[in-house]
């Protein structure tokens, strides 16, 4: 279902900018010569997640026995969220731009864990899952790559880095993530040159470049019914994918 998405985006896009090599009376058509202009965005986004699995692990029990046992954890879909923020975007040339974007992404994953070496009475597996509720902030810089003008419209390439700052992070939960991670943005779009308005759709993907995990926490969960869970996770790294809208 997600894959139809992000094709349909992608389509949609690209085949709207298409559309618009009939000559047509331009909208606005001194506003991409502006030296420095500002925006702001809304959008919806996938949140993803890659855990590193142990896999068979040597649990201490609190009476001093102990057993091997096999944990596996994984977030098993791509979870919805949103985001907002606005947008600086600096003149390079006529085909190059350098633009910031501060913003917010609200979203949650959730994660299951499963534990292949115990069962409850009814012969099913002992399962935990936890819910990741996540704020963060970002402020992604980035480089556009622009074609030339078609009228109304106008096709580009983006990458970028976007440090962000995770406000969400708590102490009792499983899993625990650092406070900053750090994506590697790779992405297109295409403006839409309206008559009162430059709208612009964009479809990204983000991938975090550092491993978010936080391995000292499970040195803090007392419960060792719990500590197990979280012990069975060696690292996580981050990634989504994002549909932005910018008005301009």
């Amino acid at each position: 279902m997600n894959k139809r998405i992000i094709l349909s985006s992608i389509y949609l896009l690209m085949s709207v900018c298409l559309s618009a090599q009939v000559k047509r009376v331009q909208n606005r058509p001194y506003t991409d010569l502006r030296p420095f202009h500002l925006g702001v965005l809304v959008g919806a986004h996938f949140q993803d997640m890659e855990l590193n699995n142990v896999g068979p692990q040597l649990i201490t029990f609190e009476d001093g026995t102990q057993k091997e046992q096999l944990i596996v954890c994984d977030q098993d879909s791509w979870d919805l969220g949103f985001q907002v923020g606005v947008l600086g975007e600096l003149r390079l040339g006529n085909h190059f731009a350098l633009r910031a974007a501060p913003s917010l992404y609200f979203g949650n994953r959730r994660i299951k864990f499963i534990n292949y070496s115990e069962q409850l009475q009814d012969g099913s597996l002992v399962k935990e899952t936890q819910d990741l509720k996540s704020i963060y902030v970002s402020i992604p810089v980035e480089i556009t790559f622009a074609a030339l003008r078609l009228n109304n419209a106008r096709p580009y390439f983006m990458a970028g880095v976007a440090p962000m700052l995770n406000l969400s992070s708590k102490d009792n939960s499983i899993l625990k993530f650092k406070r900053y991670d750090c994506y590697a943005e790779i992405g297109l779009g295409c403006d839409f040159y309206l008559p009162f308005f430059k709208l612009r759709p964009e479809l990204k993907f983000m991938y975090s470049l550092l491993d978010v995990l936080d391995k000292k926490h499970p040195d803090n969960i007392k419960d060792i019914n719990i500590r197990k869970f979280a012990t069975s996770v060696s690292g996580v790294q981050t990634k989504m994918i994002a549909l932005t809208f910018y008005f301009e």
